[in-house]
């Protein structure tokens, strides 16, 4: 059938579908709108609060050292000299600088997430190494130099903050109030850092109240215990937002209590034989020492072998139930067994062959296995960092319980380190046993994808042939 102009109808048809280069360029450029699931829709207003939160820790930071100067002072006169107090004072902020551009790169480069556990996680290890600092016996000047790294270290997460938490506060209140996005922005940003100094002196003033003026050193450390809860309270939901928080927590709570207990008791092992045998004789120290370390070396293969049959997890869970049943067989009946010094040595041992067995085997094998293969080294690393942060603190911390608590508690606390250890490694470490590691590639790509990851992992120019990637750009070029 022809219509007037001389065309069929079916022509007119296919003329009327045709769309023109104005139209499919109006198309094009048409914004895409998509329902935000109720978890996005909250993910907005909870990293705005979190970046007020993290950057109230920073303001206290910042502040802390005001009334903590004062009180280094009165209880250092001769020692507290003014370079001293400018060199601990500004290491805070030297660390900040580093802090500031480090974290700004890693913003751009690896991500705001990244960014923001990274920093929480250096102020809170500054912050506990801050609180736990001493000097060599009793070092008045050791203490102080100690404080000096541990500041430097909160000073990197704290400068870190200012790129991470306003570059996603300000981005989040964009997404969701853009209209007032430069209000929201300046009230979790600038107001929360300066209300961390009226807030630092009121806690200063409320633990001094309770604690009294004589008992200063327990001032200024409560303090910078303080220190740590603020970036805690954010932990938490800026961990949610990887995929990988749990195992996080797990390898890396796991390590700092492994190597909290292991490292101090392997290098003063020495100390603690020779002070239970009655002469202090040097070579009946090093023989029993002897015993000692082959009674522990043999947990290493009872590991092996257990790590297959029984499961990862499990395995770690026995040897800190060593810690547990020996720490506290060793602290609560300290005073006699150490009178039978064969014993002793004995039970000493198996509490190390437990921690081999268990942690020592398991930690670095279940953190080479819980994350995908574009960041397992990172993960990895940071597992083994935090382990040895719980090394230096329990070394640094182990002569100060000896003296103030007794030598007992040394046990003790590596029991409670046990119970501890159970719980984290029962609550957050993956099982991965027998489990084919590219299939957690598999699935963290999946999740990539799912979150709108639209790059590329891997160097896959290295592992594709010639024939494919000539093929793929042909594609391209279509």
């Amino acid at each position: 059938m022809t219509n007037t102009t001389g065309k069929t109808t079916d022509d007119v048809a296919d003329v009327s579908v045709v769309p023109t280069v104005e139209q499919t360029n109006k198309e094009r450029n048409a914004p895409k709108f998509r329902h935000l699931t109720r978890k996005e829709t909250l993910s907005a207003y909870f990293t705005i609060a979190a970046a007020a939160f993290g950057l109230i820790s920073d303001g206290y930071q910042n502040n802390l050292m005001t009334m903590s100067n004062v009180v280094f002072k009165k209880l250092y006169p001769k020692e507290y000299t003014s370079s001293v107090s400018t060199r601990v004072s500004n290491s805070l902020l030297v660390g900040a600088i580093i802090g500031q551009i480090v974290v700004g790169l890693v913003c751009d480069r690896l991500g705001r997430k990244v960014a923001l556990v990274g920093t929480t996680l250096l102020i809170v290890i500054g912050a506990t190494l801050g609180t736990a600092a001493h000097g060599a016996h009793g070092s008045v000047q050791g203490l102080f130099w100690f404080l000096t790294f541990a500041r430097g270290i909160t000073g990197i997460g704290v400068g870190g903050e200012y790129p991470a938490s306003s570059t996603s506060a300000s981005e989040a209140a964009n997404e969701k109030m853009i209209k007032h996005r430069g209000p929201v922005f300046i009230m979790v940003t600038n107001f929360v850092l300066s209300f961390g100094g009226p807030l630092a002196v009121s806690v200063f003033l409320i633990v001094i109240s309770a604690a009294g003026e004589d008992h200063l050193p327990t001032v200024w450390r409560v303090c910078f215990g303080i220190g740590i809860i603020l970036p805690l309270t954010v932990f938490y939901f800026r961990m949610l937002i990887k995929r990988y928080w749990k195992p996080l927590i797990g390898t890396c709570g796991a390590w700092f209590l492994y190597d909290f207990v292991t490292f101090p008791n392997g290098v003063f092992s020495g100390t603690i034989i020779s002070s239970v045998i009655s002469d202090g004789d040097i070579k009946s120290t090093a023989e029993w020492q002897l015993l000692l370390g082959a009674i522990a070396l043999p947990g290493v293969f009872v590991g092996a072998l257990l790590c297959n049959p029984l499961g990862r997890r499990n395995t770690m869970i026995l040897g800190f139930s060593g810690y547990l049943v020996f720490g506290l067989i060793i602290g609560i009946a300290y005073d006699k067994i150490t009178k039978i010094i064969p014993l002793f040595v004995i039970f000493y041992g198996l509490m190390q062959s437990f921690g081999n067995l268990g942690p020592g085997d398991m930690l670095g094998l279940v953190s080479a296995e819980s994350y995908a293969t574009p960041i397992r080294g990172t993960c990895y690393g940071l597992s083994a960092a935090i382990g040895k942060t719980g090394a230096a603190v329990g070394t640094q911390a182990f002569t100060p319980i000896q003296n103030n608590l007794g030598k007992k508690w040394t046990f003790i606390i590596a029991a409670i380190c046990g119970v501890t250890g159970i719980l984290v490694t029962y609550f957050f470490v993956p099982d991965m046993t027998g489990v084919d590691l590219a299939d957690e590639d598999r699935k963290f790509m999946q999740y990539l994808a799912d979150n709108g990851w639209e790059g590329e992992i891997g160097e896959d120019e290295d592992l594709v042939d010639d024939d494919t990637s000539s093929e793929s750009v042909s594609v391209d070029k279509k």
